[in-house]
């Protein structure tokens, strides 16, 4: 995919519960963009059968992650189902640089450390569409090494509770009509962005000053 640079590029937050999509999602959205990159994040669990070091995450020792911590290296970092995971400030500060939109796939806790510290963060958080296709969705997941049902949908009960401070909540129903969805809400991000209405502002300032000297 071959990538456009963007004038204001956004840091955009895909939050949801385990089954909702929200990766599959934010994949979806990078590869058929041209103005977006996928955030890699670090993490200490174990890779998963066809996962890429490097791809689908930087998979590291948890001593290194500490390591990591204590030297302020990540944006944002998080324990989850007893694994760690972070977002390095070099994903952010790469993307802003090449002017591309950064897309990332990560927990509450983490997406809230966002919205706190990135005023123009976009937050949208992923719904599965009922309970019946999430349970069915977390079953999948049962063949992965140390996993636990009970677990899985205790996390989603505490997450369901943070939807409501992401700006945007999309229904998963279908995976196309829920990346169109999050497309339409970074267009509009963008229109709305702190960059644009400074430039809006600085563009009013300059006609004022032109017809201020035009006497008008």
């Amino acid at each position: 995919m071959l990538h456009k640079k963007s004038s204001n590029p956004l840091l955009v937050v895909i939050s949801g519960p385990t089954g909702s999509g929200k990766t599959t999602i934010s994949r979806k959205l990078v590869e058929s963009s041209f103005n977006s990159v996928f955030s890699v994040s670090h993490t200490t669990r174990n890779k998963r059968p066809g996962e890429k070091d490097g791809v689908d995450y930087h998979f590291i020792e948890r001593e290194k992650f500490r390591q990591m911590v204590k030297n302020k290296e990540f944006l944002e970092y998080a324990k989850v189902h007893n694994n760690f995971y972070g977002t390095h400030k070099n994903e952010w500060l790469n993307a802003k640089k090449r002017g591309f939109d950064l897309i990332l796939d990560i927990d509450v806790k983490g997406g809230m450390k966002l919205k706190r510290a990135f005023k123009d963060a976009v937050m949208i958080f992923i719904l599965p569409p009922s309970f019946k296709e999430l349970l069915k969705r977390i079953k999948k997941r049962g063949v992965e090494k140390d996993f636990d049902i009970v677990t899985r949908f205790k996390t989603a009960l505490r997450e369901l509770d943070f939807a409501k401070k992401y700006q945007y909540n999309i229904i998963n129903e279908e995976v196309e009509e829920a990346v169109n969805e999050v497309k339409k809400i970074i267009a509009a991000s963008k229109s709305n962005s702190s960059f644009l209405m400074k430039f809006r502002e600085n563009f009013k300032r300059d006609i004022e000053r032109f017809l201020r000297n035009r006497n008008v």
